[in-house]
């Protein structure tokens, strides 16, 4: 007989996440030689770009892991928008990833509205559709080799 229950319990949580590494550690012989090694810490990667009044024109957050980028958010002003400046932004990440963090590749996610077409033209490619997601929307997975 098992109880159900709802509430959030960040306790709880980390004792859930705690466990489900190791189970997937334990079947994973990819996961467990990076057990211990720098690149299975969760390192965050910043990048931000400030206006002339030092206000904040746009930014890229995000963070690296197992040799990956993965791109949380990426927003650019729309005063700023069309300047260049999210490829500036996208590529500073890519090269901090690449060079000091030796990543090998990004990971990211969008919806239609917003930017496949910007990342497509940078080089990478549609790898996951969920159409629908959510309701109206189409969210998409993109990824690049870092070269």
């Amino acid at each position: 007989m098992f109880r159900l229950e709802t509430e959030v319990d960040m306790a709880r949580r980390e004792l859930l996440r705690s466990r489900l590494r190791e189970t997937n550690t334990a079947a994973s012989p990819v996961l467990r030689a990076l057990r211990g090694t720098p690149r299975a810490r969760e390192a965050p990667l910043h990048v931000w770009a400030s206006d002339a009044a030092g206000g904040l024109a746009g930014g890229l957050v995000g963070h690296t892991w197992a040799g990956w980028l993965h791109v949380t958010y990426l927003w650019v002003d729309s005063r700023h928008r069309g300047a260049g400046l999210g490829s500036r932004l996208l590529s500073e990440a890519e090269r901090v990833a690449r060079t000091d963090r030796d990543c090998r590749a990004v990971r990211l996610e969008t919806w239609d509205f917003q930017a496949p077409g910007f990342y497509r033209k940078r080089g990478y490619e549609v790898v996951g559709v969920i159409p629908d997601y959510p309701p109206g929307i189409t969210e998409y997975t993109l990824t690049k080799a870092l070269d």
